[in-house]
């Protein structure tokens, strides 16, 4: 039997991947919870929907400058360090990595796509399995490779929003209005129709959560999604194999990565906001120029929180938080899905039917007793079992034979001395 078919034993797990997983997991949702909660357009705009005085401003304010894009980021680095990982470990096993990674990936597809068009139009596992699809090619490339080919692709993606404003001008004004209404500032007969559609029956939802999510899963894909998620990937083979994603390097490098990424990085997301409000949040400008303060200023953010995070591993401090955490990014699967079921259940019509109803203020708490709730239940459900349980499914799906759930008295004992 092929040792790959495996389940990974608690002791061969990388504790830095775990950690910076769970971290990105938790981070996220502070996203995410803009399109469970408001109308889809309040996610980009934030003048679309709501109250943006006192508390609510600042919310958004915090979010933006501390959690847009960063996260997503972190994800997208780890995916790809993921895939170098995996493949590694099926070679060394004799199998076909080939063979083992698109089967993986195909499954991780179909999750997804039924995750995006039946619960949640925000899923990201869509396009984290189009991308791996593609990136795993460059896989055994040298790391300069990898690094060279991710900032082609994370440039082509600015480039592409870029050449989108520039173009603007010289499309027809109506085609320039129904953009505008449909991707920015929806009419207020449009976001009642999305209110209802939301706070109403599971299937009244469908009318308006399909064609957005096809949208997303083909015309966003291409001109923005691959290449971002699809760069960062690339970048995260790299900075696994030079061990920066592990934390190999010296603490002399962190703290200089996260000085430098902290010192660029937000004060050009901070001059992207002044810019932004100054147009006045205007579709022409925002749209497509906005953005690129933040698209850009998000990587070196999310370098520093990397390296502060793998200083704080490194020196051992905060030891109680960061085993949660690592528990936490063990069942980062089962709980991306759980953050969506919590969710909905709370905002959507079939469950509490607040949709539209909580002001952002009100979301940042939201976020707040999930990420306890999170924290608390993964290292519980981790000292009884080896996996989560979608982990366990996919896992399964992938080898195509049931794994062991259950852990044995030897896992249990070492479980609770490095989760607990």
């Amino acid at each position: 039997m092929n040792s790959a078919a495996f389940p990974v034993p608690q002791r061969e797990r990388i504790d830095s991947l775990d950690l910076l997983r769970g971290f990105a997991l938790l981070g996220i949702l502070m996203m995410n919870i803009q399109t469970f909660a408001m109308p889809f357009a309040a996610y980009f705009n934030p003048t679309a929907y709501g109250d943006l005085t006192g508390a609510n401003y600042w919310a958004w304010f915090l979010t933006h400058v501390l959690f847009d894009q960063k996260f997503m980021t972190i994800f997208s680095l780890l995916f790809g360090a993921g895939i170098v990982l995996f493949t590694q470990r099926v070679e060394a096993g004799g199998a076909s990595a080939t063979a083992m990674h698109y089967r993986r990936t195909l499954w991780l597809l179909l999750i997804g796509l039924i995750h995006a068009y039946l619960l949640w139009v925000g899923d990201i596992l869509v396009l984290y399995a189009l991308c791996a699809l593609a990136v795993f090619w460059f896989r055994k490339r040298s790391p300069r490779m990898l690094l060279a080919v991710g900032l082609i692709f994370l440039t082509l993606g600015s480039a592409i929003s870029l050449a989108g404003g520039f173009a603007l001008p010289q499309m027809p004004a109506a085609e320039r209005e129904e953009m505008r209404l449909s991707d920015w500032q929806p009419p207020a007969e449009k976001i009642q129709e999305e209110l209802a559609a939301y706070r109403g029956a599971w299937r009244a939802q469908l009318s308006h959560r399909v064609p957005l999510v096809f949208e997303f899963q083909t015309f966003v894909i291409l001109v923005w999604g691959f290449w971002r998620a699809g760069g960062l990937m690339l970048v995260g083979m790299a900075l696994f194999k030079w061990g920066v994603l592990r934390g190999d390097c010296s603490p002399a490098f962190y703290r200089g990565v996260a000085a430098a990424g902290a010192g660029l990085g937000w004060p050009l997301i901070l001059y992207g906001v002044h810019r932004n409000e100054a147009a006045g949040w205007d579709f022409n400008f925002s749209f497509f120029f906005g953005v690129q303060f933040n698209y850009w200023g998000s990587l070196l953010v999310s370098g520093a929180y990397i390296a502060v995070l793998l200083l704080i591993h490194k020196s051992g401090a905060l030891g109680w938080l960061t085993r949660r955490l690592r528990a936490v990014g063990q069942m980062a699967f089962t709980n991306y899905l759980m953050q969506t079921l919590l969710c909905i259940t709370f905002f959507y019509g079939p469950g509490f039917g607040l949709f539209g109803s909580v002001a952002r203020a009100g979301q940042v708490l939201t976020v707040l007793g999930v990420w306890v709730a999170q924290l608390v239940w993964s290292p519980y459900w981790l000292a009884r079992f080896r996996y989560g349980p979608f982990e366990w499914l996919w896992r399964s799906l992938t080898y195509w034979r049931w794994q062991p759930m259950q852990r044995s008295l030897s896992d249990t004992g070492q479980a609770a001395s490095t989760i607990s």
